[in-house]
């Protein structure tokens, strides 16, 4: 069994479309110890964030975040020890171009 430290994912995405910022790889368990969610920009924001188990279609039940307010110029650190399965999504939004989101944590494979 192998363990790697690393940065999981890194996505800007687009305002408004849900994006994919990390997948499981197959046979490899992740456990995500913290989401740091960056706002470039002056102008308050929101952001989402939810987990879709083994890809599936976004649901209601999937969100971890729902239009969480983020201050302008500032950054919101999520400290979670989430527990994920290979094939299981990460998935961000943003109504703004400005946020970035960045995915620390261990693949064990």
């Amino acid at each position: 069994m192998a363990i790697n430290y690393h940065v999981l994912g890194q996505s800007n995405p687009t305002g408004g479309t849900l994006t994919a910022a990390y997948t499981v790889p197959a046979a490899t368990q992740t456990i995500v110890s913290t989401i740091a969610i960056c706002n470039q920009a002056a102008t308050a924001t929101t952001f989402t964030i939810a987990v879709q188990v083994n890809g599936a279609s976004l649901s209601a039940s999937q969100y971890v975040n729902y239009q969480t307010p983020l201050p302008g110029n500032d950054t919101v650190t999520l400290t979670i020890g989430m527990t994920l399965n290979a094939g299981d999504v990460i998935s961000v939004q943003t109504p703004s171009t400005t946020v970035s989101f960045n995915i620390f944590g261990s693949e064990i494979s």
